[in-house]
Protein backbone atom coordinates (compact mmCIF):
# COMPACT_ATOMS: atom_id res chain seq x y z
CA UNK A 1 0.00 0.00 0.00
CA UNK A 2 1.37 3.54 -1.09
CA UNK A 3 1.65 6.24 1.60
CA UNK A 4 0.71 9.66 2.44
CA UNK A 5 2.96 12.39 1.42
CA UNK A 6 2.95 15.20 3.79
CA UNK A 7 5.13 17.72 1.38
CA UNK A 8 1.91 17.62 -1.34
CA UNK A 9 -0.84 20.54 -0.88
CA UNK A 10 -3.25 18.04 -1.71
CA UNK A 11 -5.10 16.97 1.90
CA UNK A 12 -3.92 13.65 3.68
CA UNK A 13 -7.41 12.72 3.75
CA UNK A 14 -7.84 12.81 -0.20
CA UNK A 15 -4.47 10.91 -0.98
CA UNK A 16 -5.76 8.26 1.52
CA UNK A 17 -9.01 8.01 -0.71
CA UNK A 18 -7.31 8.40 -3.76
CA UNK A 19 -5.15 4.87 -2.31
CA UNK A 20 -7.32 3.52 -1.18
CA UNK A 21 -9.84 3.81 -4.28
CA UNK A 22 -6.78 2.57 -6.57
CA UNK A 23 -6.19 -0.56 -4.20
CA UNK A 24 -9.79 -1.22 -4.65
CA UNK A 25 -9.78 -0.82 -8.80
CA UNK A 26 -6.96 -2.54 -8.88
CA UNK A 27 -8.38 -5.66 -6.59
CA UNK A 28 -6.36 -5.82 -3.87
CA UNK A 29 -9.79 -6.07 -2.30
CA UNK A 30 -12.45 -7.99 -4.04
CA UNK A 31 -15.98 -6.96 -4.16
CA UNK A 32 -17.27 -8.21 -1.17
CA UNK A 33 -14.38 -8.44 0.94
CA UNK A 34 -13.54 -6.49 4.31
CA UNK A 35 -10.89 -3.52 4.09
CA UNK A 36 -8.65 -3.36 7.02
CA UNK A 37 -10.39 -2.09 9.87
CA UNK A 38 -9.87 1.75 10.99
CA UNK A 39 -6.97 1.29 13.24
CA UNK A 40 -5.38 -0.85 10.80
CA UNK A 41 -5.12 2.12 8.04
CA UNK A 42 -3.95 4.47 10.84
CA UNK A 43 -1.30 2.64 11.80
CA UNK A 44 -0.42 2.31 7.94
CA UNK A 45 -1.05 5.69 6.75
CA UNK A 46 0.19 7.17 10.04
CA UNK A 47 -2.90 9.56 10.35
CA UNK A 48 -5.92 10.47 12.25
CA UNK A 49 -9.06 8.61 12.66
CA UNK A 50 -10.56 11.71 11.58
CA UNK A 51 -8.54 11.46 8.27
CA UNK A 52 -9.40 7.81 7.43
CA UNK A 53 -13.07 7.98 8.28
CA UNK A 54 -12.75 11.44 5.81
CA UNK A 55 -11.56 8.87 3.02
CA UNK A 56 -14.02 6.16 3.96
CA UNK A 57 -16.62 8.76 4.15
CA UNK A 58 -16.03 9.70 0.31
CA UNK A 59 -15.54 5.95 -0.79
CA UNK A 60 -19.19 5.06 0.65
CA UNK A 61 -20.83 8.15 -0.87
CA UNK A 62 -19.18 6.99 -4.02
CA UNK A 63 -20.93 3.37 -3.74
CA UNK A 64 -17.39 1.83 -3.52
CA UNK A 65 -17.70 0.24 -0.42
CA UNK A 66 -20.19 0.24 2.58
CA UNK A 67 -20.61 -0.59 6.28
CA UNK A 68 -21.76 -3.33 8.10
CA UNK A 69 -22.56 -2.11 11.70
CA UNK A 70 -20.29 -4.53 13.92
CA UNK A 71 -18.62 -6.40 10.75
CA UNK A 72 -16.92 -3.90 9.47
CA UNK A 73 -16.15 -1.94 6.11
CA UNK A 74 -16.44 -4.11 2.57
CA UNK A 75 -15.48 -3.44 -0.77
CA UNK A 76 -19.10 -3.18 -3.24
CA UNK A 77 -20.44 -4.84 -5.93
CA UNK A 78 -20.73 -3.06 -9.25
CA UNK A 79 -24.02 -2.00 -9.77
CA UNK A 80 -26.66 -4.64 -11.13
CA UNK A 81 -28.75 -4.09 -14.11
CA UNK A 82 -32.50 -4.99 -13.55
CA UNK A 83 -34.46 -6.08 -16.44
CA UNK A 84 -38.06 -4.20 -15.34
CA UNK A 85 -40.27 -6.33 -18.26
CA UNK A 86 -41.19 -9.04 -15.92
CA UNK A 87 -41.90 -10.53 -12.18
CA UNK A 88 -38.89 -11.84 -10.34
CA UNK A 89 -38.33 -12.23 -6.90
CA UNK A 90 -35.92 -10.26 -5.38
CA UNK A 91 -34.54 -14.09 -4.04
CA UNK A 92 -34.92 -15.77 -7.36
CA UNK A 93 -32.77 -12.54 -9.37
CA UNK A 94 -29.96 -12.89 -6.45
CA UNK A 95 -29.48 -16.70 -7.01
CA UNK A 96 -29.45 -16.30 -10.81
CA UNK A 97 -26.18 -13.31 -10.17
CA UNK A 98 -24.49 -15.73 -8.00
CA UNK A 99 -25.47 -13.52 -4.82
CA UNK A 100 -26.24 -15.02 -1.56
CA UNK A 101 -29.52 -13.35 -0.64
CA UNK A 102 -30.83 -12.47 2.88
CA UNK A 103 -33.74 -10.81 4.16
CA UNK A 104 -34.37 -9.14 7.51
CA UNK A 105 -38.34 -8.73 8.48
CA UNK A 106 -38.64 -4.93 9.41
CA UNK A 107 -42.11 -4.36 10.01
CA UNK A 108 -45.39 -6.55 9.95
CA UNK A 109 -49.06 -5.08 10.75
CA UNK A 110 -52.16 -6.04 9.81
CA UNK A 111 -54.06 -2.87 9.20
CA UNK A 112 -57.87 -0.92 6.99
CA UNK A 113 -56.93 -0.09 3.74
CA UNK A 114 -56.64 3.60 3.56
CA UNK A 115 -58.11 5.84 0.96
CA UNK A 116 -54.90 5.32 -1.58
CA UNK A 117 -54.34 1.62 -1.24
CA UNK A 118 -58.43 1.29 -1.56
CA UNK A 119 -57.98 2.96 -4.68
CA UNK A 120 -54.81 0.84 -5.93
CA UNK A 121 -56.11 -2.70 -4.94
CA UNK A 122 -59.44 -2.01 -5.71
CA UNK A 123 -61.01 -2.84 -2.22
CA UNK A 124 -63.15 -0.82 -0.19
CA UNK A 125 -61.63 1.57 2.43
CA UNK A 126 -61.24 -0.57 5.63
CA UNK A 127 -60.46 -3.69 4.07
CA UNK A 128 -58.16 -5.54 5.96
CA UNK A 129 -54.27 -5.67 4.16
CA UNK A 130 -51.26 -7.40 5.48
CA UNK A 131 -48.34 -5.26 5.22
CA UNK A 132 -44.75 -6.36 5.34
CA UNK A 133 -41.80 -4.44 5.17
CA UNK A 134 -38.59 -5.92 4.38
CA UNK A 135 -34.98 -5.00 3.85
CA UNK A 136 -33.03 -7.19 1.36
CA UNK A 137 -29.48 -8.28 0.89
CA UNK A 138 -26.92 -9.54 -1.29
CA UNK A 139 -24.28 -11.62 0.57
CA UNK A 140 -24.39 -9.17 3.19
CA UNK A 141 -24.94 -6.41 1.56
CA UNK A 142 -27.87 -4.06 1.67
CA UNK A 143 -29.62 -3.68 -1.73
CA UNK A 144 -33.18 -2.52 -1.38
CA UNK A 145 -36.23 -1.99 1.17
CA UNK A 146 -39.31 -3.83 0.29
CA UNK A 147 -42.90 -2.54 1.59
CA UNK A 148 -45.47 -4.44 0.55
CA UNK A 149 -49.58 -4.27 0.69
CA UNK A 150 -51.55 -7.58 0.47
CA UNK A 151 -55.13 -8.16 0.61
CA UNK A 152 -55.34 -10.03 3.44
CA UNK A 153 -58.43 -12.40 2.36
CA UNK A 154 -56.32 -13.69 -0.16
CA UNK A 155 -53.84 -14.78 1.77
CA UNK A 156 -54.96 -15.08 5.85
CA UNK A 157 -52.27 -16.21 7.77
CA UNK A 158 -49.56 -15.27 5.80
CA UNK A 159 -48.07 -13.70 9.22
CA UNK A 160 -47.09 -17.07 10.40
CA UNK A 161 -44.59 -17.86 7.57
CA UNK A 162 -41.23 -16.57 7.82
CA UNK A 163 -39.65 -14.63 5.35
CA UNK A 164 -36.32 -14.50 6.26
CA UNK A 165 -35.74 -17.44 3.87
CA UNK A 166 -38.53 -17.41 1.86
CA UNK A 167 -40.11 -16.19 -0.65
CA UNK A 168 -43.45 -14.19 -0.89
CA UNK A 169 -44.43 -14.85 -4.16
CA UNK A 170 -43.67 -18.28 -4.45
CA UNK A 171 -45.58 -18.44 -0.58
CA UNK A 172 -48.41 -17.17 -2.03
CA UNK A 173 -48.04 -19.23 -5.31
CA UNK A 174 -47.78 -22.35 -3.54
CA UNK A 175 -49.85 -22.17 -0.33
CA UNK A 176 -52.40 -19.83 -1.39
CA UNK A 177 -52.66 -20.75 -5.60
CA UNK A 178 -51.94 -16.95 -6.18
CA UNK A 179 -50.05 -16.74 -9.24
CA UNK A 180 -48.94 -13.11 -10.04
CA UNK A 181 -48.89 -13.20 -13.99
CA UNK A 182 -49.08 -9.22 -14.29
CA UNK A 183 -48.06 -5.54 -12.64
CA UNK A 184 -48.17 -2.37 -13.65
CA UNK A 185 -45.82 0.40 -12.04
CA UNK A 186 -43.98 3.90 -11.27
CA UNK A 187 -40.57 4.53 -11.32
CA UNK A 188 -39.48 7.76 -10.00
CA UNK A 189 -35.71 9.08 -8.18
CA UNK A 190 -35.88 10.21 -4.61
CA UNK A 191 -33.29 10.94 -2.06
CA UNK A 192 -32.91 8.74 0.82
CA UNK A 193 -34.13 9.84 4.55
CA UNK A 194 -32.50 9.53 8.00
CA UNK A 195 -33.74 6.05 8.79
CA UNK A 196 -33.73 4.66 4.97
CA UNK A 197 -30.02 5.94 4.91
CA UNK A 198 -29.28 4.08 7.58
CA UNK A 199 -30.76 0.50 6.52
CA UNK A 200 -29.15 0.81 3.17
CA UNK A 201 -25.64 1.75 4.40
CA UNK A 202 -25.58 4.88 2.51
CA UNK A 203 -25.66 9.11 3.44
CA UNK A 204 -28.97 10.81 3.56
CA UNK A 205 -30.12 12.34 0.68
CA UNK A 206 -28.09 9.99 -1.72
CA UNK A 207 -29.56 9.33 -4.62
CA UNK A 208 -32.57 6.47 -4.28
CA UNK A 209 -34.88 4.05 -7.37
CA UNK A 210 -37.98 4.09 -6.41
CA UNK A 211 -40.25 1.70 -8.17
CA UNK A 212 -44.43 1.47 -7.13
CA UNK A 213 -45.97 -1.80 -8.37
CA UNK A 214 -49.53 -3.23 -8.34
CA UNK A 215 -49.41 -6.69 -8.99
CA UNK A 216 -51.95 -8.84 -10.33
CA UNK A 217 -53.01 -12.36 -10.28
CA UNK A 218 -53.97 -14.68 -13.47
CA UNK A 219 -58.12 -13.86 -12.83
CA UNK A 220 -56.77 -10.00 -13.11
CA UNK A 221 -57.45 -9.29 -9.53
CA UNK A 222 -55.08 -6.84 -7.69
CA UNK A 223 -53.32 -8.80 -4.81
CA UNK A 224 -50.10 -6.52 -3.67
CA UNK A 225 -48.87 -2.90 -3.74
CA UNK A 226 -45.29 -2.86 -3.34
CA UNK A 227 -43.22 0.07 -2.82
CA UNK A 228 -39.57 -0.88 -3.49
CA UNK A 229 -36.65 1.33 -2.93
CA UNK A 230 -33.49 0.71 -4.69
CA UNK A 231 -29.60 2.02 -3.79
CA UNK A 232 -29.29 4.20 -6.17
CA UNK A 233 -24.87 3.10 -6.40
CA UNK A 234 -26.05 -0.58 -7.21
CA UNK A 235 -28.83 -0.66 -9.51
CA UNK A 236 -29.34 0.90 -12.86
CA UNK A 237 -32.72 -0.14 -14.43
CA UNK A 238 -33.26 -1.56 -17.87
CA UNK A 239 -36.11 -2.21 -20.54
CA UNK A 240 -35.89 -3.11 -23.76
CA UNK A 241 -38.06 -0.70 -25.99
CA UNK A 242 -39.09 -1.91 -29.60
CA UNK A 243 -39.88 0.40 -32.84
Amino acid sequence: MHTVDRTSKLPLYLQVYQILREEIRHGTWKPGEIIPPEPSLITSFGVSRTIIRQALDRLAGEGMIYRQQGRGTFVSHPPLEKEMSGIVSFTEDMKRRGFFPLTRVLLTQILPASSRMSKELSVPPGEPLVRMKRLRLADGEPMSIEDSYLVEKMCPHILEEDFTRLSLRETLKNRYHVFLTRAHQRICAVAAGEETASLLSVRTLSPLLKVERVSYSRENIPVEFLTIVYRGDRYTLYHELRG
